[in-house]
């Protein structure tokens, strides 16, 4: 059987490469055979209704599209609220999210296949014009390499696309003669420089003037990238170098592709979120299939369609067989650790993941898709729009959505596949969301809150790329649309390239090689061509049996979470698992049910680890709304200089760093060490940071005797001795009930294991500078390079190894809400509110009798009650087995920065857990 880039047999052991529109030919088969069947499912939807939603749709994208055009063009993105432009630097920065704006018309680049596709041809012609006369692509902005490539070089590839696919037909574009290309050509130099790394991984962000590094770039002093990342580039760049015959851009994107494979974790085939774009090490090494991993899947896959080499295909389904063996648990899709992957790292999903189903029918494996779809539906049922976060039972974790077209477009591939009404349902259902909730006089508002219905005044363009293409094709039928779209293939951007870029100026390179591809169960392959038995059963109800458990998944009265059902036992009269939400302590049977859990069987244990997971969802819940984001304490002096970063937990009272700005200064411990009275040392500490011990008083009453003392600032350090943030739930100290207006200097919490480095080094260097801030700053290189000298050999090695992976340079600047997640712990573990320190008898102690200096003899006593176990208990088990914890020394002489950046590489690590502004 043929196709469109080349033929190729379907059939044979090998997997081989499926025909693109195949899926499409043997739905339109199998509703042959099945008309008569499907009313007893869904009733089928009529012409007259399924045209009248789709110029709902057409309606609906004109009223986006030209609300954009006149009240924000040539700006990139329309705010709807207040009927303007976004411009970079002319409205307050929202971090990583402005990264995809780079004063270029965004919006505009982004909606130029999608007129097509909605027969828009005049406009698009309109739109073509525009693009070549206004829009720069030499501006002075940094912008994100990924956001760029997925947005502005697909745009332009998509509308070349459809260009010469007009100008062919012979009505519209017949003076057209390339210029989008050439446009997205000039785009994809200005984004070469980015890959000049020694692993070919691209740095996350880059001027489009200056490049990388340069003083005027302002960027290229990045570590890290997600995996997402560098491996969502091969269909634009690889597209960019069959229409141009320039080989470069596949090739860049080839070889990221191959650093990221070989980098696989080897046992589990998972990759992480974040990786080092240096050293190539993991820094995140949680694994799923949203935020920071999700297209880089899709483009393996849909690599292997466009450009038909095998080993992407290898790559995709070794990675597949991982994904449904550890992630998949159905119909949720939950995080693991890449070491330890029968570990959940998290007990919610984020709203990216959406995408997957729609994967899942291209790879053939229809069951599962149809299992998280409904079980998403039913998350939009709940809540009207797919929160970007939501936890195993189906609560809002993040509850922002910017009308993210995911979910449509998992929709539109669920309905090509199947021929199932119901999917027609689910995107009528979509719409009128959209129209109720969404709409404002000036377009399409982000919602801030699903629960609240609050908006935001924010339209991305992938609204325009993406949700009203899918939609608009979930309801058309083939004579609606002006081309065969299965002549295309789309980007995770929804982005259109031919398919005959196949068989066009192919590189001259060695193709990639998968090393030690690992030979998988037959079964995973049978799904490629895709095998019709698997994909589409012979019972017409195939789909709606699936579905019919799933429909009160968040049902309140009747929530699921993570619970596999064991239906056997419950038909035999067994009662189902004990949920969080209904535990009574003073319940015997509930006890009992408690201490069988992890004992008796597999079943037990697995219903133990859930119980636990919902206990810290429940906290977190009740917490949430007291939450503070974390701070940082940051080491600038020598030898650090600022390359030590520690997780501070903040305080509800004294000077907030979120609003005003950074505190830096030196250290000194204070006397009494407690601060629970007035100080004895206050030439110690005046204008510097006070460092003094948890416990005996409370919080507020240490910040008060360390200000009256002159300290500019306080640091509290736990005197739970072996604490830590990367194994505790970060908490913010609370006032003493009384009104703290009185504290005017900032305070920061730092468990033990993180005061130990400031004790430490002060130890052992006598004085060590701080910087107390909201986010890590970056590090000086010229009060670096002022370091001590060293020998020839010496200099040689400093400047060709790499840092350690403790040293790497902390980025905070992504953290956009207090709703993003903890700095030095999980994102599902927020900061507990502690409510403030007991007095133990702090009357009846003197000053004489109160600690001694901690350099002197510390010997910390331990406070009891004041922290739950249950966050860390599975901080624990959720440990990789290639972490370690050792025991910071400052004894050794030699290598006192070595031995304490790799002792503090977990911690650096747990910084970089925060989530990004892709959410």
């Amino acid at each position: 059987m043929s196709e469109a880039g080349g033929g190729r047999g379907c059939g044979s052991a090998v997997p081989q490469r499926a025909p693109w529109n195949l899926v499409a030919t043997t739905a339109a088969l199998y509703l042959v055979m099945a008309t008569s069947v499907w009313t007893a499912a869904a009733a089928p939807m009529s012409r007259e209704e399924k045209q009248k939603l789709g110029n709902q749709v057409l309606e609906m994208f004109d009223h986006a599209y030209g609300n954009y055009m006149e009240h924000a063009y040539p700006a990139d993105e329309l705010m709807p609220l207040t009927c303007r432009g976004r411009v970079r630097g002319q409205e307050p920065s929202r971090g990583d999210v402005d990264d995809a704006l780079g004063k270029f018309s965004l919006t505009l680049i982004d909606s130029l296949d999608t007129l097509v596709v909605l027969n828009k041809t005049k406009e698009f012609e309109d739109a073509v014009r525009k693009v070549l006369r206004d829009v720069n692509l030499d501006n002075d902005v940094v912008v994100s390499v990924f956001e760029t490539n997925i947005r502005v070089l697909g745009g332009l590839l998509g509308g070349h696309s459809l260009a010469i696919m007009l100008k062919e037909k012979g009505e519209y574009m017949q003076w057209y003669n390339g210029e989008l290309l050439q446009m997205a050509k000039q785009l994809g130099y200005k984004l070469l420089p980015a890959f000049n790394t020694t692993s070919g991984l691209p740095y996350p962000r880059i001027n489009l003037k200056f490049g990388i590094r340069k003083p005027e770039a302002r960027t290229g002093t990045e570590t890290d990238t997600c995996t997402a990342c560098a491996g969502t580039l091969i269909l634009e760049f690889a597209a960019l170098s069959r229409f141009t015959g320039a080989t470069i851009f596949e090739e860049y994107a080839r070889k990221a592709l191959d650093f990221l494979w070989e980098k696989r974790q080897r046992s589990s085939n998972l990759v992480g979120v974040t990786i080092n774009i240096h050293t190539g090490d993991w820094v995140r090494k949680d694994s799923g299939v949203g935020a920071g991993i999700d297209s880089y899947y899709e483009y393996l896959l849909k690599a292997y369609v466009l450009l038909g080499d095998d080993s992407f295909l290898e790559r995709f389904n070794t990675h597949y067989d991982a994904i449904m063996r550890y992630i998949s648990q159905p119909p949720l899709l939950l995080d693991v650790h890449i070491h330890k992957p029968m570990l959940n790292a998290r007990t919610w999903m984020d709203a990216l993941l959406a995408f997957f189903p729609g994967l899942q029918v291209l790879k053939g494996d229809i069951r599962p898709a149809i299992e998280t779809h409904e079980m998403l539906y039913q998350v939009i049922k709940k809540h009207n729009f797919l929160p970007e976060a939501f936890t195993t039972d189906f609560r809002v974790h993040w509850a922002q959505h910017p009308l993210r077209p995911e979910f449509a477009e998992s929709t539109y591939f669920l309905y090509k596949a199947t021929g199932d009404p119901y999917y027609l349902e689910v995107g009528k259902t979509l719409i009128e969301n959209l129209n109720k909730y969404a709409r404002v006089p000036c377009g399409f508002a982000a919602m801030k809150d699903v629960r609240t219905g609050s908006h935001e005044d924010r339209m991305d363009s992938f609204f325009l790329a993406e949700m009203f293409k899918y939609l608009y094709l979930l309801f058309a039928d083939k004579e609606d649309i002006i081309f065969d779209i299965e002549d295309y293939i789309f980007t995770t951007e929804a982005h259109l390239l031919p398919l005959w870029l196949s068989t066009t100026n192919q590189s001259t390179s060695k193709k990639n090689t998968t090393s030690e591809y690992i030979e998988l169960d037959d079964s995973n392959f049978d799904w490629t061509c895709p095998n019709t038995q698997i994909l589409f059963p012979n019972d017409p109800l195939y789909a709606q049996s699936i579905r019919e458990p799933l429909k009160n998944v968040v049902d309140k009265s009747c929530p699921r979470g993570i619970i596999r059902v064991r239906e056997e036992s419950f038909r035999s009269g067994a009662k189902p698992p004990l949920r969080a939400r209904d535990f009574m302590a003073t319940n015997p049977e509930h006890l009992e049910i408690l201490k069988k859990m992890g004992a008796a069987s597999s079943i037990d244990a697995e219903d133990g680890l859930r119980f636990m997971q919902e206990m810290i969802e429940l906290s977190s819940q009740q917490q949430k709304e007291q939450q503070l984001p974390p701070r940082a304490v940051q080491v600038v002096s020598r030898p650090f200089f600022g390359r030590v970063v520690l997780t501070a937990g903040p305080a509800q009272f004294g000077l907030d760093l979120s609003k005003h700005k950074e505190t830096r200064g030196f250290v000194a411990s204070s006397k009494p060490y407690n601060g629970c009275s007035e100080l004895t040392n206050p030439e110690a500490v005046v204008g510097k940071i006070a460092l003094i011990q948890r416990g005996q008083c409370m919080f507020a009453e240490k910040a008060r005797h360390i200000q009256n003392a002159g300290a500019i600032g306080g640091i509290v350090i736990d005197d739970n001795e072996g604490s830590s943030s990367d194994t505790a739930p970060l908490f913010q100290m609370a006032g003493d009930g009384k009104d703290t207006d009185d504290i005017k200097i900032p305070m920061l919490f730092l468990f033990s294991k993180e005061g130990s480095i400031i004790l430490d080094a002060l130890r052992e260097y006598e004085e060590v500078e701080v910087l107390l801030s909201d986010k890590a700053k970056d590090r000086d290189p010229d009060m670096e390079s002022e370091e001590q000298p060293f020998s020839d050999g010496d200099s040689e090695n400093q400047s060709t190894e790499p840092l350690a992976p403790g040293s790497q340079e902390v980025d905070l600047a992504d953290q956009e809400s207090p709703e993003d997640s903890s700095l030095g712990s999980p994102p599902e573990s927020p900061p507990a509110a502690a409510a403030g320190e007991a007095a133990d008898e702090a009357t009846d102690v003197s000053p004489s009798e109160q600690n001694s200096d901690p350099l002197e003899n510390h010997e910390p006593t331990s406070l009891d009650g004041e922290c739950t176990d249950l966050d860390n208990q599975l901080q624990e088990q959720s440990e990789t087995e290639e972490d370690s914890n050792p025991n910071v020394s400052w004894g050794n002489k030699d290598q006192p920065i070595d031995s304490i950046l790799a002792d503090w590489s977990e911690d650096i690590e747990a910084f970089e857990m925060m989530e990004k502004d892709e959410l």
